[in-house]
């Protein structure tokens, strides 16, 4: 085969047959298709679009690329969560902990954050000792025995996905569906589990500002799972505003551990963790969704999801005692109010800018060479269509270095809008896809 010829095909709206997506990903892969020839092709993929065979088949091509994680040595259905992210989502530590709680096996692997604010693995490390890089044989171990590990990818799982991903971020071909499906899903499948729940964002503060986007996307995450024999489906949830009050990492985990010790349960994130939660129990056997409900709630109020968070941070070399104390976390030298500067009701967020706000305070990186500083961030006073008298915080701002404070502060200011008439709640699960 001749990759010009098949750059050609695409760029004519021709299908691909799987031998020829084979061919392109692994001969990328291998150093004998140059960046030039692919980065023509996903140009081509941007314009014409993928159907879902061939969606599936990239799917299979780029997980095929490197290794494949093994959890047949774990009794009973293995399964997964991921989000498409966005801000204060936090979902993962409710939600895993929860699930194990109630005997579910949950294995996974997840990813640094790039962007507003650390991702699940930098939330994690906040936790003094806690290790993300365990061999896989005890990552394996602490799920057959305590039903919840969360590490960091390894360097060999799905490299295609790194350079392919890499290669959009500069060709201007991150945003089309069957690319943004096939790179989450890759990873997912090659990770091993049997079923898999996933989280897709729509709003301001998600990657699919539209709930058709997010639609679409989570419908094609669902047909390549089933296409490989998984069970998969998809939460379509809000991100019009931080789904929690925590943006920042230690934070977020201070808020997570809150939520299990029996505080803000009736808040939007532990609403979107329990939903998820559900769905993860249903899938690997374990009930109804109704059923799974009602074993959730008794995990959260009799301390069960707790007790299994605690047992992971020990596993893994953390203090659970920040389980009971979350004083024991990192802590901010200075906290300031940020205040209302009208009267009225709060109408709108946009909310990657309360992102950037305490990505600029230190809580994100803009590159993946930047450090995080964990003990900072924001934690939100207010909700769309809550009341807010002029001069009323809006928000805490937890700083060390205020290098960037100014301008911070007047990023967040310009993410709330203070309106006359109050708004209508946004709807904070859209729907639910699963097949």
């Amino acid at each position: 085969m001749l990759t010009a010829e098949l750059i050609k095909k695409k760029r004519d709206n021709a299908v691909l047959s799987a031998e020829e997506i084979r061919f392109l990903i692994n001969g990328y892969v291998s150093g004998d298709v140059p960046d030039y020839q692919m980065a023509a092709l996903l140009m081509a993929v941007w314009f014409n679009g993928m159907n879902a065979q061939e969606t599936y088949e990239l799917t299979m091509a780029m997980m095929h690329s490197g290794d494949m994680v093994d959890l047949s040595s774990i009794p009973g259905v293995k399964v997964d969560k991921h989000s498409t992210g966005g801000v204060a989502d936090t979902t993962t530590l409710v939600a895993l902990p929860l699930v194990a709680a109630c005997g579910g096996k949950v294995a996974k692997m997840s990813g640094r954050g790039l962007g507003h604010t650390g991702g699940t693995l930098d939330k994690l490390e906040s936790i003094p000792g806690f290790s993300v890089s365990q061999p896989m044989a005890r990552f394996v171990e602490i799920v057959r025995e305590q039903g919840l590990s969360v590490i960091g990818q390894t360097g060999d799982l799905v490299p295609a996905d790194k350079m392919l991903y890499a290669l959009r971020d500069v060709t201007a071909t991150i945003d089309n569906i069957s690319l943004i499906a096939s790179s989450i899903m890759s990873k997912k499948l090659a990770a091993g589990s049997d079923a898999i729940v996933l989280d897709v964002k729509t709003g301001s503060g998600a990657f699919m500002k539209s709930e058709e986007d997010a639609v679409a996307l989570a419908r094609a995450m669902v047909g390549i799972g089933k296409r490989a024999g998984k069970s998969v489906s998809a939460v379509v949830s809000d991100m019009s505003q931080p789904l929690g009050e925590a943006v920042g990492n230690a934070l977020e985990v201070r808020e997570a551990v809150e939520i299990l010790q029996g505080h803000h349960g009736d808040g939007d994130l532990a609403r979107v963790s329990l939903t998820l939660a559900a769905r993860m129990l249903t899938a690997s056997g374990l009930g109804t969704v109704d059923e799974a409900e009602k074993k959730l709630q008794n995990a959260l109020s009799g301390g069960a999801g707790l007790e299994s968070l605690k047992q992971m941070i020990s596993a893994q070399g953390g203090d659970p005692a920040v389980c009971d104390d979350t004083g024991r976390l990192p802590a901010a030298a200075r906290r300031y109010s940020i205040e209302a500067t009208a009267s009225g009701y709060v109408g709108a967020m946009e909310t990657d800018r309360i992102g950037i706000a305490a990505l600029l305070l230190g809580a994100g990186r803009r590159t993946k060479e930047d450090r995080i500083d964990p003990a900072v961030g924001i934690w939100m006073k207010k909700r769309l269509g809550d009341p807010v008298e002029e001069g009323e915080p809006l928000a805490d701002f937890y700083v060390n270095d205020e290098a960037n404070l100014e301008e911070a502060v007047s990023e967040f200011q310009r993410a709330i809008s203070i309106e006359e008439q109050k708004p209508e709640p946004p709807k904070l699960v859209r729907t639910i896809i699963e097949e």
